[in-house]
């Protein structure tokens, strides 16, 4: 992951649970949207427009984290040790 070049200014948490699930809509003729649903909040990932390189690098990354992130909540939930020199 790269380093933040500005700080934050808030920090919004949205918890996993019953409620929660993600859905890929690739629209035919327009950008997808992928949307992360927590209940009664959703959020929204989309383009500003026609698909551009960084859109396809900020996709890949994000998919990259999140398979990251399923392997760290496997393994938590199996109650094994994660982090850096833990085989996969």
């Amino acid at each position: 992951m790269t380093r933040r070049r500005t700080p934050r200014n808030s920090v919004i948490r949205l918890t996993t649970g019953h409620a929660a699930r993600t859905l890929n809509h690739p629209f035919p003729r327009r950008e997808p949207v992928l949307a992360l649903d927590f209940g009664a909040t959703s959020v929204l990932v989309t383009t500003g427009g026609p698909v551009t390189v960084e859109d396809l690098e900020f996709a890949r990354q994000l998919a990259r984290e999140a398979h990251r992130f399923a392997r760290s909540v496997e393994r938590s939930f199996y109650g094994l040790p994660d982090g850096q020199g833990v085989a996969a």
